[in-house]
């Protein structure tokens, strides 16, 4: 009688060392998603304010230079060259503000691929307690 609860109490202690084995193989691939996902959003920030900081100066620059050249071209006039291009151009940096807003937006939420695979996970231990049927 010893020796079957010894064989018990060993596959018994067994099953638990899967489990936890299962488990922190589990918890160490959803860690890793949820490191690359942040390097990738880490990634697209980086970029998008290179961008808007190049499109910045470019445009600066740009701005300058040509009613500089708008209102050397136009000398009598240079007051009116010089309302209509702040005009033109502050309107045209409200257009550029609402598409860097709207580009600042993302459809999807972030980390979505772990939050995705932690309810995978839960749905199948569920099932395997017996509280869902597996998916």
């Amino acid at each position: 009688m010893g020796e079957t609860e010894s064989g018990v109490s060993n596959g018994v202690f067994s099953a638990l060392r899967n489990i936890a084995a299962t488990l922190l193989a589990s918890g160490k691939t959803r860690l890793e998603l949820f490191s690359n996902e942040i390097e990738v959003e880490k990634l697209r920030v980086a970029g998008l304010l290179l961008t808007a900081f190049a499109l910045a100066f470019f445009l600066g620059v740009g701005v300058i230079l040509a009613v500089v050249l708008l209102a050397v071209l136009f000398w009598e006039q240079r007051l009116a060259v010089l309302a209509v291009s702040a005009l033109v151009f502050l309107g045209i940096g409200v257009v550029f503000l609402l598409r860097f807003k709207r580009d600042l937006r993302r459809p999807e939420r972030v980390f979505s691929a772990s939050v995705a695979e932690l309810e995978h996970d839960l749905r199948q231990l569920k099932a395997r307690a017996g509280h869902e049927p597996p998916v």
